[in-house]
C-alpha cells in the first residue's frame, strides 16, 4: 500500500478516478498536474490540498496562481513543473495519466527517484519502452500498469512483469464503435461518432484511438516492453463484451484470464494497493447474467492502424516513437475537424515511410523523431 500520491493528468478521466480511489483509500495527494483545465484543477486543489499543482500551459498556470493565492499550494508550470510534480520527495507513487509523449520525461524523473509508477500513459512505453524499463531496473522502481488490459496481464501473471513459463499474451479489444464497418464506411465519421465507445468512458484521444484500433496497437507495443515478450508472442482478440480484460497462456497450455465489468476503478485501485487487494466501490461481475462471451480475429484490412503498430513493434528502434507521435498529431487534427477520420492511418503510414528509423536510440533521438513525426503530419495534411 502506498503512502502518498502524485497524479499527472488529474483533470482527465483516469486522473479523476485516481483521485476518487485515493479519497476512498485515505491516501493523501501531494501533487496534481494538468494541461490547461485550471477550473477543475482549482476545485481539485481546494478539495485535496496538495503541496504542489503543475500546469503544463504556462499562461493557464499564471491564472491558477492568482486563483489559488489564498492557499498554501505552490503552482508551477511547463515541463519542469511536471517533472517537479513527479519528483516530489514525499510521494512514493506517481500516477502517470497525461496523454501523449509529454509523459515520458516526468516518468523517467519519477523512476530515477525509485517511485512506484502507476502507469496509465501508454505512449511512454511505446516511445521509449526499452529505455524506461532499463531505468526502472537500475533504480528499483516499481511499474504497475493501470490500463485494464495490462493490469489484467499483470494480475494473471501473479503480480509480476513476466514469467519464463509464459508462452503468449492474449490481448483483448472491444473493437470500438466502428467494429464490423469497412474503411469506406468509416472514412468520414465525425469526432462525436468516434468518441462514442460502446463499453468504456474515456478521454477523447484514447476514444478515437479505440475507434481506429490504434489504441490496441499501442497496447501491443506497451505489452511487448512491459512484459519482455517478442511481438509474435502477443495475439490480439476482438472481444466485444469487454469482460475478459486479457489473458496469458503458459507453456503447459493453461490460460489464466482476469475478468470484470468494464470499469477502470479496479485497475486504478489495484495499482495503488498492490500487492494487496482492498474492497472497491465498483459493481461485481455477475457471471449468471452473461449469456455469451465472443472472440474473433481483428480486421487488419479495415483497421490498418493496428497493422501499422504491429509492424512498428517488429521493426523496433525509433519506429514505435514515430508511429505514436504521428498518430497523436493526426488524432488532434481530426478532433479539431481538420482531418477526415480515414486519413489518420494514412498520415501514420506516410510518416513511418518518410522518417528514417534507427536502432537503439537514446532519449534525445527519441524526442527528436517525435518532433519530426508531428511536424510531418502537420505539413502533409
Amino acid at each position: 500500500m502506498i503512502h502518498a500520491l502524485s497524479i499527472l493528468g488529474s483533470t482527465g478521466s483516469i486522473g479523476r478516478q485516481s483521485l476518487a480511489a485515493a479519497e476512498r483509500l485515505n491516501v493523501p495527494v501531494r501533487a496534481l498536474a494538468a494541461h490547461r483545465n485550471i477550473d477543475l484543477l482549482e476545485r481539485q486543489v481546494r478539495r485535496f490540498s496538495p503541496r504542489l499543482a503543475a500546469v503544463y500551459d504556462s499562461a493557464a498556470a499564471g491564472l491558477l496562481r492568482v486563483a489559488l493565492a489564498d492557499t498554501p499550494t505552490k503552482v508551477v508550470s511547463g515541463m519542469e513543473g511536471l517533472i517537479e510534480a513527479a519528483s516530489l520527495e514525499e510521494c512514493d507513487c506517481v500516477v502517470t495519466a497525461v496523454s501523449g509523449s509529454v509523459g515520458l520525461r516526468p516518468t523517467l524523473a519519477a523512476i530515477a527517484r525509485g517511485k512506484r509508477i502507476a502507469l496509465a500513459n501508454k505512449e511512454t512505453l511505446v516511445c521509449a519502452g526499452e529505455l524506461v524499463m532499463q531505468r526502472a531496473r537500475e533504480h528499483s522502481a516499481e511499474i504497475v500498469p493501470v490500463d485494464s488490459e495490462h493490469s489484467a496481464i499483470f494480475q494473471s501473471l501473479g503480480g509480476r512483469l513476466g514469467s519464463p513459463r509464459l508462452r503468449s499474451i492474449l490481448l483483448t479489444a472491444s473493437g470500438g464503435p466502428f467494429r464490423g464497418l469497412t474503411k469506406e464506411q468509416t472514412y468520414h465519421k465525425t469526432p462525436a461518432e468516434a468518441v462514442a465507445h460502446p463499453n468504456w468512458s474515456m478521454g477523447a484521444k484514447i476514444s478515437v484511438d479505440s475507434a481506429t484500433m490504434m489504441n490496441k496497437g499501442l497496447e501491443f507495443i506497451e505489452a511487448m516492453r512491459l512484459f519482455s515478450v517478442r511481438p509474435e508472442q502477443i495475439r490480439v482478440l476482438i472481444h466485444p463484451q469487454s469482460v475478459v480484460h486479457s489473458a496469458v497462456e503458459f507453456v503447459d497450455g493453461s490460460v489464466i484470464a482476469q475478468l470484470g465489468i468494464p470499469d477502470m476503478g479496479l485497475p486504478i485501485q489495484y495499482a495503488m494497493t498492490w500487492p494487496d487487494r482492498m474492497e472497491t466501490w465498483t459493481a461485481p461481475l455477475d457471471l449468471f447474467r452473461l449469456s455469451d462471451l465472443h472472440f474473433e480475429a481483428p480486421d487488419l484490412e479495415n483497421f490498418p492502424c493496428l497493422a501499422l503498430a504491429m509492424d512498428a513493434a517488429k521493426r523496433g528502434g525509433t519506429a514505435p516513437a514515430i508511429l505514436s507521435a504521428a498518430n497523436e498529431a493526426a488524432v488532434g487534427l481530426f478532433l479539431r475537424e481538420k482531418l477526415p477520420f480515414g486519413k489518420i492511418a494514412e498520415c501514420v503510414a506516410a510518416a513511418l515511410d518518410s522518417i528514417k528509423i534507427t536502432e537503439k536510440p537514446g532519449l534525445n533521438e527519441l524526442l527528436s523523431v517525435d518532433a519530426q513525426a508531428r511536424k510531418y503530419v502537420m505539413e502533409m495534411r
